[in-house]
């Protein structure tokens, strides 16, 4: 019964029993076409048969030892994560959150052995970095953060996409890092102006200041890249992941290079669980997929059909739409008004999708959508923005 869960979530009532690919069964045995994909998770849709195998034989052999230990399957997927990234290490986490907070951590230390006693972090306003009480002090939503103050102190907080703002703080002497998302996915898919992220790669080389790039929601081919921040064609000097990583398996990742890989020792963080063999596997398994499967393109051209049939099909919509936006596969339709209730319009027509910043439609389909599937979107969102335009009118009347 949900008598006994804490009411943290305003859930939809429905209850999902199994997936395949894009597609959610419910316990009534109707079919949802997923494009959200568990908020950015399932890039490679539910129950991929690679994953559940990886994810079974491991638990057949071993879950659990501890970071006491040698973990192969961690050994090999840090391998396989800077390989693919372009940084030197990896620090494992369960969730988003915690590598964040891994992130945060690394800066704060890399400070206070550079003799700053109070180090500070650019972060910017309409971010989101998670619910821990350090990575909720550097979110930029204040409706989040209400009602948790005192909150950690040591933030500097300045408008997205903005880098005359970054650059008015080149003189303080104790910033020593600036924590950056390549696009805002909370924030309402905003996407920053092309060379956005280059001119905080050059800022911060010039200032010796730390550029932490949170590719939690972004990273692991969503946008047609590895990473988003390649768009800028710039690397960070730390990069944290979840999110699709474990295609469903509770796992992060911060990674580092250069100087920021070696900053964390023993004893100056750690997690029981994080990297353990059982996540480790699935990760190593969602690698190998889209890797094999060649999904991170096929998420750039299919993200650019679904953009542009999106842009054809709602120009001109009499729901209000104003504007399509995205890259790669993740999406956004911001509306002219609120549209919260416009996941439940969607629900109706077996779509499932969220709304995020009030008015933004956010798709996050995964990158094994098939083009017939990236069709359905179109229509089922089409016919769910006219529902909803309809009974707006009707309430109006």
């Amino acid at each position: 019964m949900a008598d006994n869960l804490m009411a943290t979530y305003a859930r939809q009532p429905v209850s999902f029993v199994r997936g395949e690919g894009t597609w959610l069964e419910d316990d009534q045995g109707r079919q949802y076409l997923d494009a959200l994909g568990g908020i950015a998770v399932c890039a490679l849709g539910h129950a991929h048969p690679a994953v559940a195998e990886a994810v079974a034989n491991q638990a057949r052999t071993l879950v659990h030892t501890s970071n006491l230990y040698r973990i192969p399957a961690q050994e090999a997927l840090g391998e396989s994560l800077c390989r693919l990234s372009g940084m030197d290490k990896v620090f494992f986490a369960n969730s988003g959150a915690e590598a964040n907070e891994a992130a945060l951590k690394l800066a704060r230390l890399h400070g206070h052995r550079r003799g700053i006693s109070r180090p500070r972090i650019v972060v910017m306003e309409e971010a989101f970095h998670g619910r821990t009480l350090m990575t909720l002090s550097a979110t930029g939503s204040a409706k989040a953060r209400e009602g948790f103050e005192p909150l950690v102190e040591g933030f500097v907080r300045v408008p997205f996409n903005d880098i005359t703002a970054i650059e008015a703080l080149s003189d303080e002497p104790d910033i020593v890092a600036v924590l950056v998302e390549p696009i805002q996915g909370e924030g309402g898919v905003r996407i920053p102006d092309d060379g956005y992220l280059r001119a905080i790669r050059e800022l911060c080389d010039r200032r010796g200041w730390l550029m932490l790039c949170d590719e939690i929601q972004t990273g692991v081919g969503r946008t047609g890249y590895w990473l988003a921040s390649e768009h800028d064609g710039i690397r960070p000097d730390v990069v944290s992941l979840a999110k699709a990583l474990g295609n469903g398996v509770p796992i992060g990742a911060c990674l580092a290079r250069g100087e920021a890989a070696e900053v964390l020792g023993p004893g100056t963080h750690g997690s029981t669980f994080g990297g353990n063999p059982l996540a480790c596997a699935a990760s190593l398994a969602v690698l190998d997929a889209i890797e094999r499967e060649h999904l991170i393109t096929r998420a750039g051209r299919l993200g650019k059909q679904l953009r542009d049939g999106l842009c054809a099909r709602l120009a001109d919509h009499p729901a209000g739409v104003a504007g399509v936006r995205g890259r790669g596969l993740m999406l956004a339709v911001e509306m002219t008004r609120p549209c919260a209730d416009m996941v439940a319009h969607a629900f109706n027509e077996g779509l499932l999708i969220n709304v995020t910043a009030g008015q933004v439609i956010r798709l996050l389909p995964p990158l094994t959508l098939s083009d017939s599937e990236a069709e359905q979107i179109i229509e089922r969102l089409d016919a769910a923005l006219r529902a909803w335009h309809h009974t707006h009118a009707e309430e109006q009347a």
